[in-house]
This record gives structure tokens, C-alpha cells and sequence, in this order.
């Protein structure tokens, strides 16, 4: 599928925010749930890694970038990144015009359904682990969860080894200790950061067999679907149009961007946000 360079009228425009180029993972579930939308999709990636830097910087970064992402005429917003989701979803939530939906409850929500043991682990970056939003998320829920940190997984991912036998070492190691001791009978292993659906078939063959994995990615697809069904219509059907901002090097994101939306990445806009 090429996206179309002209948006239709009538279809809701929808924001999607992250530091980099993850979030092209919660792109990618949005357009396969809804193609009836257009998209507008902004990488900070002259910032990143959001991990390493206070709640407080965090927050002004992604609501620099939600304003503008409003300015280009969204009229909801997903916050795709876990990091931004974890430190600063309140803080988007004040400064925006419009709904947003960021990706830790929807993922909580479809563990909880899919937990039979009501025990989870998470897996993710070290921020996101650190700010513990998965786990206070689920133990709204009463559901027990153990938090891995897999901090190797990301530069693995960007460097394109999804199959390469040191990234299933690497998994092999991390989920051996996810599942241990008290762990050891969860059912439901979430995928807490947005480049890991890229290596979801390894992590499901290295996982025990009896786990489900829930992609974040697909549930937040979902739960957006689900705030739009009013809007929706059959008319509205056909390709989206997906136009792109990122802070950094156009011609870097869009290489590496086809990588993780797994479709043409032509329409990138270079924005230079000021401090």
C-alpha cells in the first residue's frame, strides 16, 4: 500500500507522537485497524532518547510537539512513545484541545483480559520500567506484575538484527529471568516499548509456549478505533494519507522508518522545534 498525498474529506486526521522511530510500530496497527483515517506522525528524533532525561523535560518536549502536531489540524492524539506516555501523559492531557490516548493503559487493559493466573510481566526500556506506569496500571486491575528491563533490545531493533542469533541469545537470557521465581507461572507477557513488535515472532518462539504476548502497539490501535466508531464511515474507506515530522534528518528517518512501518516513508517534513 502507497499512501495517498491527498487527504479525503470527512476523514478524521489523527496525531501520533514519539521520540523517534518506534512509534511507527503504533502507526503501522493504527492504519490496518483504521484506514479510514489519515495520519500525522512526529519523531522527535533530534531528542532522543527520551529516557535519559527528567519528567519535566520529557513533558515540555512532547507537548512542543503535540501543539504542533494540533497546529497541522489533528484532532486526536496518540502518544506512542512509552517513555512520554509514563512521565507526561497528565501533562499532554492539560495542554491539549483534543483527546488523547497514550499507549500504557490500553496495553494494561488487554493483559488484564488475556491474564488467567492474574500474573504479568512487562518488559521494556529502563525509563519506562523505572516509572513503574505498566505496574501501577495493572495493580489497578489486582494483577500481579513482575518489570524487566531489556535495555539491548532497542539497539538491536534499529540495527536490524530481528533475527540475528546474538538478539535471540539476548532474549533467551532476558525472559529467562522475567519468568523466574514468583514469575515463573505468569501467562501474559507485555511488549512495553514500540520497538518490539519488530522481534515479536522471536520473542514468541523463545517465550514458554504458554504465554500470550500483548503488543501495546495493537491494543492502543484498538482502543483508538473504539473512540472513533461514531466518526467512521464505509465511504471514508481507501488509503490513508501519512505525512511525517520529524526534528532530525529527513533522509534518516525515512530509511529507517520503512523499516519499522513496513511501508513507504516518502512525505517527511523536517521541523525544528524551538527549546
Amino acid at each position: 500500500m502507497t499512501p495517498s498525498q491527498r487527504s479525503a474529506p470527512g476523514r478524521p486526521k489523527i496525531g501520533v507522537f514519539d521520540s523517534g522511530v518506534g512509534g511507527l510500530t503504533v502507526l503501522r496497527a493504527l492504519v490496518e485497524r483504521i484506514p479510514e483515517a489519515d495520519y500525522l506522525y512526529f519523531g522527535d528524533t533530534a531528542r532522543l532518547p527520551y529516557g535519559s532525561k527528567s519528567a519535566a523535560t520529557v513533558a515540555h518536549y512532547a507537548v512542543g510537539a503535540v501543539r504542533y502536531l494540533q497546529e497541522q489540524g489533528a484532532e486526536l492524539l496518540v502518544i506512542a512513545c512509552n517513555t512520554a506516555t509514563a512521565l507526561a501523559l497528565n501533562e499532554i492531557k492539560a495542554a491539549a484541545g483534543v483527546e488523547v490516548i497514550g499507549v500504557v493503559e490500553p496495553g494494561a487493559h488487554a493483559a488484564a483480559v488475556a491474564t488467567h493466573k492474574r500474573k504479568v510481566v512487562v518488559i521494556g526500556t529502563e525509563a519506562t520500567i523505572s516509572s513503574h506506569a505498566y505496574r501501577r496500571a495493572l495493580e489497578d486491575r489486582e494483577i500481579a506484575v513482575r518489570e524487566k528491563a531489556c535495555p539491548l533490545f532497542v539497539p538491536l531493533v534499529e540495527e536490524g538484527w530481528l533475527e540475528h542469533p546474538v538478539t535471540e541469545q539476548v532474549a533467551r537470557i532476558y525472559l529467562s529471568e522475567a519468568f523466574s521465581d514468583e514469575a515463573s507461572d505468569a501467562d501474559v507477557l507485555v511488549l512495553g516499548c514500540t520497538h518490539y513488535p519488530l522481534i515479536k515472532p522471536l520473542l514468541r518462539r523463545v517465550a514458554p509456549a504458554h504465554i500470550a504476548i500483548v503488543d501495546s502497539a495493537e491494543s492502543t490501535a484498538r482502543d483508538v478505533a473504539r473512540h472513533l466508531v461514531p466518526q467512521l464511515k464505509n465511504e471514508l474507506r481507501g488509503v490513508p494519507l501519512l505525512k511525517f515530522f520529524a526534528t532530525d534528518s529527513a533522509e534518516k528517518f525515512r530509511k529507517m522508518g520503512t523499516r519499522f512501518l513496513g511501508l513507504p516513508v516518502e512525505d517527511v517534513v523536517h521541523v525544528d522545534l524551538k527549546e
